[in-house]
């Protein structure tokens, strides 16, 4: 299984994170690509090669004309350009998330709603380009599961927007509720609110690299910060993950049950759940008291995203309490494999146990894209894509 381990040893930011993924082996040209289908005027991406306290690293610019350099936006707008941009599939899901994370915490600060956050210097052009190429860099490394140091939040103040500000950040300290933190004597602010959302996001535990991992490649995102104590840079580990530690996690489980919602409400709440980096929602018809019928409404998520979809499920449907309960999760160590196909190309889920294969499943939205191309029927893209797999060496 693939995996990326961030290394924060020097703080955190939206472009530190890119620029890292870069290092580690992303094509600058993809993430062009992708800048030019968000369709926003005057902006570009380069990056370049650099040396930060002796060490080399990238460092990525986002080119902004001066016109758009001022441009503040609510979450709604900038999750209309994400949807329009036509991103591969999981990429837009992604970025989405972590604006939709980041407009909680800004609400959350501000005493407002998620839907009249104005974003300032979070919906800058920049920052819209780090979010986005990072999901996508992300993808098209192939990256299927996350996992962060402590990060270290840096101390003093930081000028912004709405003036003088303390270390961290109002927003980053809220993004980093639940986070492990780490000492550091480096003075600044070594997380921004971009960097701490896109890690909290993706990230599903904080701490040492995971027993088994083994590294096949290394980058090093170098920030604009300089460093005093040392290199203001942010290190990203890619590589596998053997398969006995893939094969158990620890889960939180939340459960609401309601009697006076409307199917409307509960598919909004599952699907505003899932967005927001829920790792599964599910309705269950039930009888409540009274003998009236009503829906236990369930959430699987990552310990660290317990407490925010909590608030979540009680804004979003109409019950008074949730449950919570954690768990230990067994799993198929998986795999994802590439194939091709008279469709095109369509990648697969491998799921083993003990090294031994247990099943293959075609990708859902790769072979939905394709059979839209092609005028297909779903299942036999989906056949076309097992039978496939099952020509290969070893399958």
């Amino acid at each position: 299984m693939r995996c990326a381990y961030f290394d924060c040893f020097s703080g955190a930011a939206g472009d530190m994170i890119l620029a890292a993924l870069i290092d580690a082996g992303c094509p600058l040209e993809h993430l062009q690509q992708v800048v030019a289908r968000l369709n926003l005027p005057g902006v570009a991406l380069a990056a370049e090669r650099t040396q930060v306290h002796g060490l080399a690293a990238t460092r990525v610019q986002v080119h902004v004309a001066e016109a758009a350099k001022k441009t503040h936006r609510h979450l709604s707008h900038i999750l209309k350009i994400i949807d329009a941009a036509g991103l591969e599939p999981g990429v837009a899901e992604r970025a989405a998330a972590v604006f939709r994370r980041l407009a909680e915490a800004e609400a959350a600060v501000h005493a407002t709603t998620v839907e009249k956050v104005h974003f300032h210097e979070v919906g800058a052009n920049d920052a819209i380009v780090d979010i986005v190429c990072a999901a996508a860099a992300l993808h098209q490394l192939g990256i299927e599961r996350s996992f962060c140091s402590p990060i270290p939040t840096g101390h003093g103040a930081v000028e912004c927007e709405h003036g003088t500000m303390p270390v961290p950040a109002p927003a980053t300290a809220r993004l980093l509720m639940g986070v492990p933190l780490a000492e550091c004597p480096e003075p600044g602010e070594l997380t921004t609110p971009t960097g701490a959302a896109i890690l909290t996001s993706v990230s599903e535990t904080y701490g040492p690299i995971p027993g088994g991992f083994r590294a096949a490649a290394v980058g090093y995102g170098a920030g604009t910060r300089p460093g005093k104590t040392r290199p203001n840079v942010l290190r990203v580990l890619i590589g596998e993950l053997a398969d006995e530690s893939a094969e158990h996690d620890q889960v939180v489980v939340l459960e609401a049950q309601v009697d006076d919602a409307t199917g409307q409400m509960l598919a909004f709440a599952c699907q505003r759940l899932l967005d927001a980096a829920a790792l599964d929602a599910w309705l269950t018809p039930i009888l409540m008291k009274k003998g009236r019928p009503g829906h236990l409404l369930g959430v699987l998520c990552r310990p660290q995203d317990a407490d925010r979809l909590e608030d979540l499920l009680l804004a979003e449907t109409t019950t008074f309490g949730v449950r919570r309960h954690a768990s230990t999760r067994s799993k198929l160590a998986r795999e994802a494999v590439e194939v091709e196909t008279a469709f095109g190309s369509i990648r697969l889920k491998v799921g083993r146990r003990g090294g031994r294969v247990v099943r293959v499943w075609p990708e859902y939205e790769d072979c939905a894209a394709a059979a839209r191309r092609a005028g297909a029927a779903f299942q036999d893209v989906q056949q076309a894509a097992l039978a496939a797999w099952r020509r290969q060496p070893g399958a």
